[in-house]
């Protein structure tokens, strides 16, 4: 217990001392999870809203999904698909400067630590951005402690912390990074809400511009009644 109080009070200090100095934003996530089969099928659907400042001036939305199959307990393919509209939050009105239609296809691989428990995420996607056609290349890192249980299950507080690099086949190569660190709580077996900390930085040729946001993520998880008996990590899909 001192050990997780030391982390705890190791990633407070952590996200302070990164988001003292610049604005905040919000990140607004909502995604609806149905469990892959006994047969390893599953899918998902999302939707996300984000703005420049702190739940004011809109500038972005996605809507995506995709349809995953377990190929083990710790192995799960996915295909997904997307759509994502950017928008200049002084000029609504003019409609979104940037129209994005996305393609991806993803193997995800978890690992167990005893109660941590680690995602490791691998993206390869292809963008239409305004009609003019891209390649990326994503790796995020996700952990993962349950607090008051070993296990996550209805009623368990847990720590969630993510590390994200975005790489392209175009200059510049690194294209961007995502960090993450939140609180969550599995109430039940079908819901799960968590909040906290995001910083997105995106790296041009000669710099990178990064910007603190406030995450606020809520998962609603079907109850199949031939569902996979593999324990299923709180995580959302982008």
């Amino acid at each position: 217990m001192k050990k997780l109080i030391g982390f705890v009070g190791m990633w407070l200090l952590f996200i302070s001392q990164n988001a003292y100095s610049q604005k905040w934003g919000t990140w607004g996530i909502g995604s609806v999870v149905l469990p892959a089969s006994e047969k390893g099928w599953g899918a998902y659907m999302e939707a996300q809203v984000r703005t420049n400042a702190v739940f004011d001036e809109f500038q972005y939305y996605e809507v995506k999904g995709g349809i995953s199959y377990d190929i083990d307990k710790n192995f799960t393919a996915l295909i997904g698909t997307g759509r994502y509209e950017t928008y200049d939050y002084r000029d609504l009105g003019k409609g979104p400067v940037i129209g994005e239609t996305r393609l991806w296809e993803q193997m995800t691989i978890n690992q167990f630590l005893n109660r941590l428990k680690f995602e490791h995420r691998y993206r390869i996607e292809q963008r239409w951005l305004n009609g003019v056609y891209r390649n990326r290349y994503r790796y995020r890192l996700n952990l993962i402690l349950p607090l008051n249980n070993v296990k996550l299950q209805p009623k368990t507080f847990f720590v969630n912390a993510f590390d994200e690099i975005f790489l392209n086949n175009k200059a510049p190569r690194f294209e961007r990074n995502r960090i993450s660190a939140g609180l969550g709580y599995q109430a039940t077996k079908t819901w799960i809400f968590q909040a906290g900390w995001l910083n997105q930085t995106n790296f041009s040729l000669t710099e990178g511009i990064g910007k603190n946001n406030l995450m606020m993520t809520v998962i609603y998880r079907i109850d199949r009644k031939k569902q996979s008996p593999n324990e299923h990590l709180p995580t959302h899909n982008d």
